[in-house]
Formats: structure tokens, sequence, C-alpha cells
């Protein structure tokens, strides 16, 4: 009865372990995945590991660190070439107690059932002593070095030919391995020196170090494609014999580059640090010192002994904000170049200049003998013309000066009352300097009770109307009137000049301009009804068209009084047409949309010109009364009353004429073909209760002048 397959492979493996166990060397059959299928008995004495332990573990548990790759490099050798055997290989081997010992590694390949194991055979070489252990123990450390470092490693020996080399070699300079079988090395050396960037160092590099053969060398390569590898040479020794030359080369590119990174980072950071560092005390559009500067210098200043006096110049650009919103933020800055440049050469000897932001300059000074002469020279100075963008410029700015001599004050202190200073010159007309004195304090003081008083005015009925007629030349009769807002306190009237602005900067805008509209409606109403082509004049802050139902306001209470919303004419400044808040341009348009008129109001005070007219949405022109007043005698030759009157009428817009108080002026307007005419000539504004005393003393004016003009 035969035998089964099961049973012939049980007897053909049991004869296998037979003859492995008759071999004096460590005999192991090792599987592709590394681990030991079959050890003999000579293994496990060798490494001290018993045969059940050593079957199932990996192989490399018995190399020493560095010469793991044997076995791999043996098998893959002969798989490529199986008829050609390889000599032993000198290996570490590693004891179970930790011990290293040197031994040779030979190997075969074998068929298991259709799957390839290798037979490793590891012979100990620790009874071997001679005379060449020096170079068997430099080989070994050589070939471990070759395999187990990430450098590329070519070893030439003393004859010039090549003794050894790793993969990684190969990888690096991206050396095919069939050069490796050419007679010469002719090819090899030409692509490597194709590769670098700079090939005559290279070749005179290697051949220094030819003719030196104990000499060591270190340089760095830098290739044509970007990379950088360093190259270390130095002779190969056994014992005190020079066996050739080892090459190693190390790719440093990620380092070179972490390295010129680090290298930009630095000049970056120093970059960074120094403007940070002018920042912190330097202003960046102008260049001139900032705040912290200024206080640090006037605090100094104020701590020395009181023999010298300190002068703080603030100074304030006079309607900064039209020019950015007329001609933009640029032309703005622009402005503050030039200002700064002034500023500079009008006080060479200030201890600071600085800006403290926006349109705002500060100048300190120290044992100054005139700083009343300083403060005028800047005043004068900055108050020359100068072109920004094709548009003629003349900046205006209030200063204000605070000194102290031997009297202790803080720096806040003084840098207030040199505010207040200057708040005083805008007040009183702007384009001048103001020494502060203990009255403006009381000034400011009072302002504060004013904005305290304007916030009840209107509970307390304060607020009233005066109404100022506005009269046509052409007809013969008044035509319009305009409502102005008054505010009588105790018995006291406030001037609008002052409480208007005063109102504006505190909000209450809007509720006194919605009480003047209501007044004038009601009060005007009876007037408007009676003829369709009289109308009712008021002024609008750009304050107040910023509220998003101030359109709808007008129409309900228009509405609501029986009059026509074309009878209604709201006067806006240029100003709000140029204002950030789309908002505004919207509630005039729906105004319009329904009827209601829109008048330019000062006409000619502010940076317009001509031929902006076409594009601002207004339907009258009111010249403002600094050109009327031009008009003394009414022999004068204005061009520019005529051009302002020629140009609106040819864009179909009517004029009006403010501020008229003589026959002469009244006559060269008329004259001019002026459409309407307002001012004292004709009435002083008057309470509702004279609304027919004004309308009497504008019929008189006009038939006065009716008389006049009547050549017969």
């Amino acid at each position: 009865m035969g035998r089964s397959k099961r049973q012939d492979k049980d007897v053909g493996a049991s004869n296998f372990g037979v003859l492995l166990d008759a071999s004096p060397d460590a005999l192991m059959a090792v599987n592709a995945d590394g681990t030991i299928k079959m050890a003999n008995a000579a293994a496990s004495k060798l490494f001290g590991y018993t045969r059940a332990e050593l079957i199932g573990s990996d192989h490399w548990l018995l190399l020493s660190e560095g010469f793991r790759s044997e076995t791999r490099l043996l098998q893959e050798h002969l798989q490529a070439q199986p008829g050609k055997p390889l000599p032993p290989r000198e290996v570490y081997g590693l004891h179970r107690d930790g011990t290293e010992f040197s031994a040779e590694v030979a190997g075969s390949l074998l068929d298991d059932g259709g799957s390839q194991v290798l037979l490793v055979s590891v012979r100990s070489t620790e009874h071997r002593k001679g005379a060449d252990a020096d170079l068997l123990e430099a080989m070994s450390l050589l070939t471990a070095t070759l395999e187990s470092t990430a450098d590329g490693i070519l070893v030439i020996s003393s004859d010039g030919s090549v003794a050894g080399f790793n993969d990684q070699f190969l990888k690096m300079w991206g050396i095919p391995p069939e050069l490796l079988d050419s007679d010469t090395e002719v090819p090899i050396m030409r692509l490597i020196v194709s590769q670098v960037a700079h090939p005559e160092a290279f070749t005179a590099r290697i051949a220094e170090v030819v003719a030196n053969p104990a000499a060591e060398s270190h340089d760095v390569l830098d290739f044509k494609d970007g990379r950088t590898f360093e190259r270390y040479s130095r002779p190969q020794r056994v014992g005190e014999r020079i066996a050739g030359r080892v090459w190693s080369f190390r790719d440093v590119t990620p380092r070179r580059q972490a390295q010129e990174q680090a290298e930009q980072a630095l000049t970056d950071l120093a970059a960074q640090a120094e403007l940070l560092r002018a920042l912190a005390f330097q202003d960046p559009l102008t260049g001139l010192a900032n705040r912290a500067v200024f206080n640090q210098a006037l605090t100094a200043a104020l701590k020395e002994p009181r023999l010298k006096t300190v002068d703080v110049l603030l100074i304030d650009l006079d309607n900064f904000k039209e020019i950015n919103d007329i001609l933009g933020h640029q032309a703005g800055d622009d402005m503050l170049l030039e200002v700064a440049h002034r500023l500079r050469g009008c006080v060479p000897t200030a201890d600071v200049v600085a800006r403290l932001g926006g349109d705002e300059f500060v100048v300190l000074l120290t044992a100054c003998p005139d700083a009343d002469a300083i403060a005028e020279c800047i005043v004068r100075c900055l108050h020359v013309p100068f072109s920004i963008e094709g548009s003629v410029l003349r900046p205006s700015v209030s200063l204000g000066l605070a000194s102290i001599g031997r009297d202790a004050r803080g720096a806040s202190q003084v840098l207030r009352e040199a505010d207040i200073a200057m708040y005083a010159a805008k007040a009183a007309g702007k384009n001048r300097f103001l020494r502060f004195h203990q009255d403006m304090m009381t000034a400011l003081v009072q302002r504060t009770d004013l904005e305290a008083g304007l916030q009840l005015a209107i509970a307390r009925g304060e607020i009233s109307v005066e109404f100022q007629p506005i009269v046509s030349p052409r007809m013969g009769r008044v035509v319009k009137f305009e409502a102005l807002a008054r505010w009588d306190r105790e018995d006291q009237r406030v001037p609008p000049a002052i409480f208007i602005p005063l109102a504006e900067r505190s909000g209450l805008i809007n509720e006194v301009g919605n009480e003047v509209m209501a007044q004038s409606l009601k009060q005007l109403a009876s007037w408007l009804r009676e003829d369709p082509s009289r109308s009712l004049s008021m002024n609008a802050s750009g304050v107040q068209l910023q509220e998003l139902d101030f359109a709808e306001k007008v129409l309900d209470l228009s509405e609501s009084c029986g009059v026509g919303v074309y009878q209604l004419v709201f006067e806006v400044t240029e100003s709000v047409f140029f204002d950030a808040d789309c908002n505004v341009i919207e509630q005039l348009s729906r105004l319009r949309e329904a009827g209601a008129r829109v008048a330019l109001d000062d006409f000619g005070t502010g940076y317009s010109s001509l031929g902006r007219l076409q594009d601002l949405p207004v339907d009258i022109v009111k010249i403002d009364k600094t050109f009327v007043s031009m008009v003394r005698t009414g022999t004068e030759r204005l061009p520019i009353l005529s051009s302002m009157i020629n140009m609106a009428h040819s864009l179909g817009l009517t004029v009006t004429a403010e501020g008229i108080e003589t026959d002469e002026q009244a006559n060269y307007l008329i004259a001019l073909e002026c459409d309407s005419l307002q001012g004292y000539l004709f009435s002083h504004p008057e309470p509702a209760d004279r609304f027919e005393h004004a309308l009497k003393n504008a019929g008189h004016a006009l038939h006065a002048l009716a008389g006049r003009s009547d050549p017969g």
C-alpha cells in the first residue's frame, strides 16, 4: 500500500532536519518575510536560543545592527543570478546575552513546495587570528557603514578602482546599474560632472585629494537642479597603511533651504523690528514724531526746573473734512504731507514737531523768546496756496498756544489749554492763532452749559421760527419765505451761528430741525394755500438728511398741514453731496421726486466750482452774501457774479442772491437778471405774528426799486 504525499513530505522534512543537525555550521531556513522556519542544533548553540525560540522569530535579532541587510542583499543576488554563488559575507552576529561575535554568512535558495526559502549558513570566525585581522575589521566596518548610512558612499582603492558603494550613492547621483558593468569609468564620471553647477571646481577638488592621499576634504556641491550636497573625503586606513579613499555625499538641500529661509526670516524680522521701532516714535504718513514722543518730551520738559518757558502750539486744519469728501482721501493725505513739510520749515529749532492724529499737529518749544511770533509765522506760512491733482488749495489752520513759566502744571493740563485756545481760534473765524487765557475756560464752561440748556429747549418752548421774505424783482412781489430757527433762553437770544453748530455736534439738530419745520408749515400754511406759486424755504442739515425716514416725515407733515410738497424748498450746503452716507442723496432724491426743490446754499464759499453745478441734484443756487458785499457803488465790474448767474441759467437753475442791504446791490443783481433777492433791504427776519409787517416792508422796498429804475 503506497504512502500518501503528506507522509512523503513528513519523511522529507524529517530527513532534512537530520541533515541540518549534522552540519557544524549554524543553518537556518528563512521565509520571505524574514521569519525563521527551521534551525539546526548548531544555530541554537551559536546564538544561545532554543530551537523552539528561534523558529518563528525574525532572523534579524541574530545579527548586529548595521549587518541586518546582509541576508536581503544575499537573497536579491541569488534571485537575480542563481547560477553565480557569492562568497561568504563578513558580518557580526548577536548572541542572546547581547555579546557580538564575528561571523561569515553564506546562503542558497531552496524550493519548499512551490515557494522559495533562503537557507542561511552562519559560521563564527572568532577563532581566526592572523596578520590580516586589522584589514578584515576595517572592511567589515566599511561594509556596515556602506548600507546603514543615509549618505551616498563611494570607496576607491589605492589603485583608483571602485572598491565599493552603497545603493544610496547610486540613487543620489542617478547612476543606472548598467553603467557599473562598463569596463571604463568615463561614462559614470561624465554623468556625475554633468549634474554639478561648477564642474571645474568639482574635478579640481578630486585632483587635489588624489595628489595628497592622506588629506581630508570637505566642501559643498551645488547642483544645476537646485540640490545641495555636502562632500566629505577621508583616507581609508588599514593599520598604518592607506588602502584607499572613502567619499561620502550627504543631501543637505532641505537644511540649506531651511537655513536660507531662516536667514530671510531674520532679515524680515530685523526689518519689521526697525519698522516697529519707527512706528513707535514716528507718524507713518508724515514722518513727524507721534503722540507718544510728544507726550514723553512734554512730560520731561515740565519736570525740569522752571528757569525757562515751555510752549505748546496745537494746530488743526480748518474744513479738512471737506477736502476728503470732495477731492478724496489721497488729496487729504497730500495736504497733510504738505502741512508737515511746511511745519518743519517754520520751526527748525523746535524740540518736537508731531502729528497727534487726523489733521491735528503740535509743536513743543522750550526757552523760546517769542512763541507768539512762531505761531503767527506758522499760520502765515501754511496759508500759502499749493496745487493738488490740478486743484489749487490754500490751507487754513486754527492754532492754540499755551505756555508755562514758573507755575507748575501737568502735561495733560497744558495740552488741554492749547486745545481750548485752538477751538477759540476756530470760533473767532479760523486761520488764526490765539493764546490761551482763563476767559477761554469760562467760554468752554458756557458752551457746556449751552449744550445742557439746548437739551431742554424744545420741551421748554424756547425754540421758535422767524421768517425772512425772498422777492422776485420781475414779478414785483414776495414769492418765498425762508424759515430761520431761533432760540430764546431765559429772555436772551442765542445766535444761530452758536447754537446750530452746537446742535449738530451734540446730535440735537434732528429734534431742533423737526420742531422748526413743524412750526414753519403750521404758521405759513394759510399763506401758502392762497397761492400755489408761493414757497417756503427751510434749511436741512446733513445730519438731518442721514435719517432714514426724513423724506417721509416731510411728506406726512406737509399733507397734515394742507401744503403742497411742490411749495417746499430745502436749502443744503454743498458738503452734503459728498457725504459718505448715501442715504443723504436718497432722501433729497425722494423729496425732489415728490415735487420739492433743493437749493444750494452759500454757493461759492466752499470747494465748489461752476463746472460742478451740472453734477449736483439741485434746482436753485443761492449766491453767498460775501460776493454780494463786493458791490458798493453799483459801477463795479464783477465777472464772478455774472458767471455764476449765467452758468446757473444755462443749466436750467434759478438764482437767489442773499445778503442784499443796499439799493445799489439790488439794482446790480437785477441788471444781471438774478431771479430773486433776499436781505435786510427788504425785511429783517420776523416772527409769525409780524408776518404782515415783513410783507409790507418787502413791498415798499420793491416799489422803491421799481421807481428808481423807471427812466420816466
